[in-house]
């Protein structure tokens, strides 16, 4: 069984949801308190032992090649000033360890991960979605591998869903449970109201086999006019062995706006250098 040595950021979406701040900034760049969320998404790849980071991107997304570059002029006036560099030390990944491609149109998730299969070649690799924020110890994506490490395969985050919103999400069709281990016996795209088979919803993290790029090169449209990652999962069941994982963590849905300032202002809490500041505004903001 490969080692996943590679992790695929698709990040090439409009991220019309937070016009007009992601006019000219890239969704993935929105900042929970100081760090973009790319950055807490990489840091949980890096922390899972991945190797190599692959961005694909889009037009006006090049904030995210400059962000994991080198700041010649900012680190130098920072040096020259007498700071540390430290705080930028996240920010620097390893020659050689970045690769980006170009996704021409927003045609889905499922051609966004196509768009890399040159770059991932024949091996095992993750998913990482930026604005599923996974806050846990440790990190979603390595939770993820050492299941994998059991199971191999393919393997996906799964999470519980009010029946209301199963229409939202793609839906696992489950099999045995063992734990936070899931069989997954079928998988379907935003299920119409009341046809959803379960309430587990696929979160955005997956471990996949080199396959499922075979399977998105003829991938027909799916759900919303794309090509959709879910439904090319969905015609791997039962060639391989595929599980959901079910993160022992919190995740916040920073797509949606209240996802979003709710991250924040969890993170904010629990940081050391302003937590008690902002708990104090809290108290005295509800106390109206």
């Amino acid at each position: 069984m490969k080692r996943v040595r590679k992790a695929v950021f698709p990040v090439g979406g409009l991220g019309t949801r937070f016009l007009p701040a992601t006019k000219a900034i890239p969704k993935e760049m929105l900042p929970i308190v100081d760090r973009p969320l790319i950055q807490y998404a990489v840091d949980e790849a890096i922390e899972a032992g991945i190797e190599q980071m692959i961005f694909v991107t889009g037009r006006g997304k090049s904030a995210i090649e400059d962000h994991f570059d080198i700041a010649y002029e900012l680190e130098h006036t920072m040096s020259s000033r007498g700071k540390s560099l430290e705080i930028l030390d996240a920010t620097r990944l390893k020659p050689g360890n970045v690769a980006y491609v170009r996704q021409q149109e927003p045609m889905g998730l499922g051609h966004a991960v196509w768009c890399a299969r040159d770059i991932v070649g024949d091996e095992p690799f993750a998913v990482l979605l930026a604005d599923d924020f996974m806050v846990g110890q440790p990190g979603c994506l390595k939770q993820m591998i050492a299941a994998y490490e059991r199971t191999g395969g393919n393997l996906i985050c799964a999470q519980e869903v009010p029946d209301d919103q199963t229409h939202q999400y793609g839906i696992i069709t489950p099999g045995t449970r063992d734990g936070a281990l899931t069989e997954v016996k079928g998988l379907v795209e935003k299920p119409k109201p009341g046809t959803s088979p379960s309430n587990l919803s696929v979160i955005g993290r997956y471990i996949l086999q080199p396959e499922v790029m075979r399977v998105l090169e003829t991938q027909e449209k799916g759900a919303g006019g794309e090509i959709q990652l879910t439904d090319a999962m969905a015609v791997m069941i039962g060639d391989q062995p595929f599980h959901g994982v079910t993160f022992d963590g919190r995740r916040y849905d920073c797509g949606d706006k209240a996802g979003y300032v709710k991250a924040n202002m969890a993170i904010a809490l629990e940081r050391a250098d302003i937590g008690e500041s902002i708990r104090e505004f809290g108290a005295a903001l509800f106390a109206r």
